[in-house]
């Protein structure tokens, strides 16, 4: 019955995308910052509120397992970005993708060559002049990793105007007056109701610097959430068992450790509150696509760029291989593209850019390695991967496979760590099977394949030598 069902939602999802024949001529990105796959309503949680999300899933495809590959420092976000413009893996990232060089072209290039107008607003954690190749216009730049507390924090956001010559001198950067989720959004709105707009085809990016630290959502979203009545989640622990290799990151000090019950429903709180927040300006964007009339012509791609902890583990941050900071949500609306369906296929964030290119029938540049999951929007029973590799630092190698194993690699200051869990049956990552000797051979047969990921992947560790790992001196920088 369940086999027949899936022919049948196969052949209707087919028959949709081919009868209406019909793409979008614009692009939208929206992407949120530490916006872990959990906290989203349409992924179940009951707790978080997000309507405009939940309603932009409904009418379009929703992706329950894309991830960041990960990245060799505790700024996972620039990576993830640059894997998500460019369609490359983190491993051939120069510097992990602080400056983009012109050999990795772009997906914004790629449309700007064709003439559409590319649009940029918020968030640029690379170098400049990569920004100057691949945006023709923009509105409110954040040159930074995040909105530190002592440079105006998000209620007052430092950032300049788009500059068409690409240079930024500080001489313009400014404070803005206007709450960062808000005033990026305000920016894709004036933009998306331009005669610009209406009349080019564009590629419109809006890059939230939210639900990103420090949590300081505004006062209607501040309380939203009464942290007594927040759950903790099922992998909630007061420190993480062991020392995974970047425990006194930036992230992982926000809140003392042991972690505090009471103080991280309380971080929860205002997660969820800036969860919130920026859900209300994704829905002033589309409330703008529809009100210029580009709602049918524009293909909606949501998506984080990394996940997070807050308390999971022990853990507050994005620097490690558990789920909850390598997961993230991702949803894709717009002509020719099923709705109100989820799909399981495992992607990764730099899948984006060669799917854009498919949908747009434009041939993707030699530099990008990442697949296209072109197949899933026509039918989203398919899937593109078999199983997932992840990175983090010099120290952390991890494998899922479809069945729902999972196998992580440690190895910090010539400390061998190895965790096994069944996902399908403990999807908190709570039961740690790897000293369970009925699993020996799944964890070498695990082993083997993730060897044959990183190979595939240019990761050139070798987890089979005792020195591939941490030492003292290759501590990250810090998120």
């Amino acid at each position: 019955m369940k086999t027949a069902a899936l022919i049948l939602l196969s052949f209707f999802c087919c028959c949709c995308f081919s009868q209406s024949n019909k793409r979008a001529k614009n692009i939208i990105i929206i992407y949120a910052d530490d916006h872990s796959y959990h906290a989203l309503g349409a992924m179940g949680n009951t707790v978080v509120k997000t309507p405009n999300l939940d309603k932009l899933a409904a009418s379009g495809l929703l992706f329950t397992q894309t991830h960041v590959m990960g990245g060799h420092q505790g700024a996972i976000c620039v990576p993830s970005r640059v894997m998500l413009l460019t369609g490359r893996y983190v491993n051939q990232l120069p510097g992990d993708g602080g400056n983009i060089p012109d050999s990795l072209v772009s997906l914004p290039e790629v449309l700007r060559s064709k003439g559409f107008t590319t649009y940029h607003t918020g968030k640029w954690h690379s170098d400049k002049a990569s920004h100057h190749r691949m945006f023709s216009t923009g509105g409110d730049i954040f040159l930074g990793g995040m909105h530190f507390e002592k440079d105006g924090g998000q209620a007052h956001p430092t950032v300049y105007r788009f500059d068409s010559t690409g240079s930024y001198p500080a001489s313009r950067k400014r404070n803005s007056d206007t709450f960062s989720t808000t005033l990026y959004a305000n920016n894709a709105i004036q933009f998306l109701s331009s005669q610009t707009a209406k009349e080019k085809p564009f590629f419109c990016y809006v890059a939230f610097t939210s639900p990103h630290d420090p949590r300081t959502p505004p006062a209607a979203f501040e309380k939203i959430y009464d942290p007594a009545t927040i759950p903790l989640p099922p992998n909630f622990m007061r420190r993480h068992p062991f020392d995974n290799g970047d425990l006194l990151v930036r992230d992982e000090q926000l809140l003392p450790t042991p972690r505090d019950p009471a103080a991280t429903k309380k971080d929860i709180a205002l997660y969820y509150g800036m969860v919130s927040e920026m859900d209300a300006q994704v829905g002033r964007i589309l409330e703008a696509l529809e009100k210029s009339g580009l709602r049918e012509n524009t293909l909606i791609i949501f998506a984080g760029d990394n996940g997070l902890a807050v308390g999971q583990h022990g853990l507050l941050g994005k620097q490690n291989l558990y789920e909850h900071s390598i997961r993230v949500p991702m949803i894709i609306a717009g002509p020719g593209i099923p709705s109100n369906i989820k799909t399981n296929g495992f992607t990764y964030l730099s899948d984006i850019a060669p799917t854009v290119y498919a949908y747009l029938g434009i041939k993707a540049p030699a530099s990008v390695e990442a697949k296209s999951f072109f197949a899933v929007l026509k039918d989203p029973s398919k899937n593109i991967r078999k199983n997932i590799y992840n990175v983090y630092g010099h120290w952390s190698r991890s494998i899922k496979t479809e069945d729902g194993f999972k196998l992580i690699l440690y190895n910090v200051d010539g400390i061998m760590t190895t965790q096994l869990f069944d996902l399908k049956n403990d999807p908190w990552e709570t039961k740690d099977l790897s000293k369970d000797e009925r699993y020996v051979n799944r964890i070498a047969s695990m082993r083997a394949l993730l060897k044959k990921e990183m190979a595939v992947t240019h990761d050139n560790l070798n987890i089979d030598l005792p020195d591939w790992g941490r030492t003292e001196k290759q501590k990250s920088r810090g998120s």
